[in-house]
């Protein structure tokens, strides 16, 4: 006899999709959550505009492949961590927007991996234009 979890343990009444049906709708998620961070976050717009200039800039610019990857996938790093901080922030605030020790420190992680991110993109570009 198997033991099954209780009503209140089970997983998310949303999960259960499968196939084609949870793809759709995984798609249509993510571009709920690209246009929620556009709209609500001032860090990610600024990013995806940077990402507009540097992405192409990779392909213009005399670079071999390896190079051109590295330097589109330091972008994309960037923008997915900022994607990250931007959830967790959103579930600190929707949890208490009081003052609190540990909300501090899940944002200011938060913040620090988003700075990480863009410190690996200007090691990562630096290194490729100046070799």
């Amino acid at each position: 006899m198997q033991n099954k979890p209780s009503p209140s343990h089970e997983e998310s009444p949303f999960k259960g999709k499968t196939g084609l049906r949870r793809l759709v709708n995984a798609f249509g998620y993510s571009m709920d959550g690209f246009k929620a961070a556009y709209q609500h976050e001032d860090a990610f717009r600024q990013e995806v505009w940077l990402s507009l200039v540097l992405i192409p800039l990779a392909f213009y610019l005399e670079a071999e492949a390896l190079h051109r990857i590295l330097m589109v996938g330091s972008v994309l790093l960037v923008m997915i961590v900022e994607l990250l901080n931007s959830a967790v922030e959103a579930v600190v605030d929707r949890v208490s927007i009081e003052r609190h020790a540990l909300a501090k420190r899940a944002k200011d992680i938060g913040s620090a991996a988003v700075l990480l991110a863009l410190i690996n993109l200007g090691v990562v570009w630096g290194l490729i234009l100046l070799a």
